[in-house]
């Protein structure tokens, strides 16, 4: 993987777009702690907390500081993550303008919308899972049956 790739710090709406209770807006890469803890409002830094713990806060529109969301922040230290690269994810209310909001907060504050399997793009090339497992990936999340989901998830669990 390049240098300049590694560099990258990537943000997606990890969950599907619509009326729904909870949305999450997933950040990774090397200023992935610093990216969020520019727009996230709780007891701590994000950048101080342990690996794979909950925090609860806010996001803040990082122009105006004004409230976007109440939400729980997941994060995840390398190399114990999907990518393994730093990830934080963010756990808000669902609904398409709230989601959209904190992406936009993560865009704002460093990050760079990611292209479509770009996070288990950076999987593959940071080595967590192999190609066919990746395949798999993109299979189990098109299964539309639970036949294709039972076959599609063997290969992703290696």
């Amino acid at each position: 993987m390049s240098a300049e790739f590694r560099e990258d710090t990537i943000a997606a709406i990890a969950t599907a777009l619509g009326e729904g209770s909870v949305g999450i807006v997933r950040v990774s890469g090397p200023d992935a702690f610093d990216v969020v803890d520019r727009m996230y409002r709780g007891r701590v830094k994000l950048c101080a907390v342990d690996s794979h713990t909950v925090n609860y806060g806010y996001i803040v529109n990082p122009l105006n500081d004004e409230r976007v969301d109440e939400v729980l922040v997941i994060v995840m230290r390398s190399p114990r993550s999907y990518t393994r690269e730093d990830v934080v994810e963010i756990h808000g209310h669902g609904g398409t303008m709230v989601v959209q909001e904190v992406l936009r907060a993560a865009l704002a504050c460093g990050a760079r919308l990611a292209e479509a399997g770009e996070f288990t793009k950076r999987a593959f090339l940071n080595g967590r899972i192999d190609l066919s497992q990746a395949e798999a990936v993109s299979s189990l999340i098109q299964a539309e049956t639970e036949e294709a989901r039972k076959a599609s998830l063997r290969p992703v669990a290696g």
